[in-house]
């Protein structure tokens, strides 16, 4: 992580530094271009002034007399041992200054310009063929100080190794600077390394940097997460072990008492079940059965996880008429009229979801109304008491004996069931519907009947409307 950082910030850093060097190399370059080009138009200028230097022919074998121009002379004397002149006749041969420069013949009478190398120094020269008091001569004037011809020098010494050596210095600055300021960081990393994998407890935001304290938050919000799901699947796990051990001991002992009774020498390896057996032991089986479902969907339901999953449309008229059909046998059974009010209505949920609270609300219902009562589905649209946006609402009515107000929040936890009720419940359908409402951001509330002249209960869930 550390060098993964500081390799961004040395990166981020350096190159901007690197890319100024580049840019005061180009302005260095350019500003000698120009120094050149001063110094091209002043040789220029001056080859002109070195014909006028020239008196008169010389003498045979000799170069022409010559006395220097006051511009030419201050030249000269200006720029001493990087300067020079040379006389030629028309094909080339020295007459008279300097002997180093070579000889150049130029094709016209217009001025040329051409570049040497002299001892370490590198020349500009100025050539032109020029007709004077002598005759027709070339002139050359050099000049050794020409600021393009040494710009790569001026660059290495005066910007390329001062701006590599505060790259260098900044590269060391800010390897120590970030190496300190990643020090916080670093410790809370060692930190949630060394926690034992049962240590979920919050980390102090107030020992971290401000940068650093949103990802503490994030962090912390997941620890409470993972607390929770870990608090929940313990609790379930204890929950599940304490309520199958009732009905598998009671199974058990049954069929063990069965076992031994058909070995006994007078049964001689047969048994005979009365009826009412056989109905208990139906019942026992079907309860098992109906606990460990219903212990599945509140694991299902008790994950965390679902928060993630994408939602879907769910019509809710749809699902009271499917419920409806999955239970009109056992209405039928206990000769209760189990009926429908429905209108359209849609929600953005959890279709299985809410399937399994409906399911589990109107089992409840129907298990617990007296028969010849009366259950009812309702679901639809309603305004919300606030004025704000519509909502939709999903009920299940009977005329049972109901549930007292000062138990009806209690109903609603694991395996609580109301003292004296009637029924082979397992404390878990109001529950899981509970969980499922508050998966849905509803709430489920426990309400008595409409009808005044029953006691009753209506189950109801208020939700959003889906647009």
């Amino acid at each position: 992580m550390r060098s993964g950082l500081q390799r961004r910030l040395l990166l981020l850093l350096l190159l901007p530094l690197s890319l100024f060097a580049l840019i005061s190399v180009y302005f260095d370059y350019q500003a000698a271009g120009n120094a050149a080009l001063q110094q091209d138009q002043q040789l220029r200028r001056l080859i002109p002034l070195l014909a006028d230097s020239v008196l008169a022919p010389g003498e045979p074998g000799a170069g022409p007399v010559m006395m220097l121009a006051p511009q030419i002379e201050e030249f000269i004397k200006g720029n001493a041992g990087f300067s020079g002149f040379r006389v030629s006749d028309s094909d080339g041969n020295f007459l008279v200054g300097e002997t180093w420069i070579s000889a150049v013949v130029p094709t016209s009478r217009e001025p040329e310009f051409h570049s040497m190398e002299e001892n370490g120094v590198t020349y500009r020269i100025a050539v032109q063929r020029i007709r004077t008091v002598a005759g027709e001569l070339i002139l050359q004037l050099a000049d050794g100080s020409d600021a393009r011809q040494q710009w790569v020098r001026s660059v290495l010494f005066k910007v390329l190794l001062p701006n590599l050596m505060l790259v260098l210095a900044a590269g060391l600055a800010v390897n120590w600077a970030v190496t300190r300021a990643l020090r916080p960081l670093l410790d809370l990393k060692d930190a949630v390394e060394r926690r034992s994998p049962r240590d979920l407890s919050a980390i102090d935001p107030r020992t971290t940097p401000a940068e650093v304290q949103p990802l503490v938050d994030s962090l912390n919000r997941l620890f409470a997460l993972v607390n929770d799901q870990a608090e929940g699947q313990r609790r379930f796990v204890a929950d599940a072990a304490h309520q199958l051990r009732t009905p598998l001991a009671g199974l058990q002992a049954q069929v063990e008492a069965w076992a031994q009774a058909a070995g006994a020498p007078a049964a001689g390896g047969q048994l005979t079940l009365s009826a009412e057996k056989i109905t208990a032991l139906r019942s026992a089986t079907r309860r098992t059965s109906q606990l460990a479902n219903q212990l599945l969907a509140l694991s299902r339901v008790d994950a965390s996880g679902m928060a993630s999953q994408p939602r879907q449309r769910v019509d809710l008229k749809d699902l009271c008429e499917s419920v409806l059909a999955l239970h009109l046998d056992a209405a039928a059974a206990k000769r209760i009229d189990l009926g429908l009010e429905v209108t359209f209505a849609q929600v953005s949920g959890y279709e299985w979801l809410l399937r399994e609270l409906l399911g589990n609300l109107v089992d409840n219902a129907v298990k617990y109304t007296p028969a010849g009562g009366t259950v009812t589905l309702r679901c639809g649209q309603q305004h919300s008491p606030a004025g704000g946006q519509a909502q939709v609402f999903l009920e299940v009515e009977d005329d049972g004996p109901g549930i007292p107000a000062a138990e009806r929040a209690r109903v609603l936890e694991r395996f609580y069931r109301v003292q004296g009720a009637a029924g082979e419940g397992n404390g878990l359908g109001l529950a899981i519907a509970d969980e499922i409402a508050r998966l849905h951001e509803a709430q489920l509330l426990l309400e008595p009947a409409l009808a005044a002249q029953h006691n009753g209960l209506r189950v109801r869930m208020v939700m959003n409307l889906t647009v």
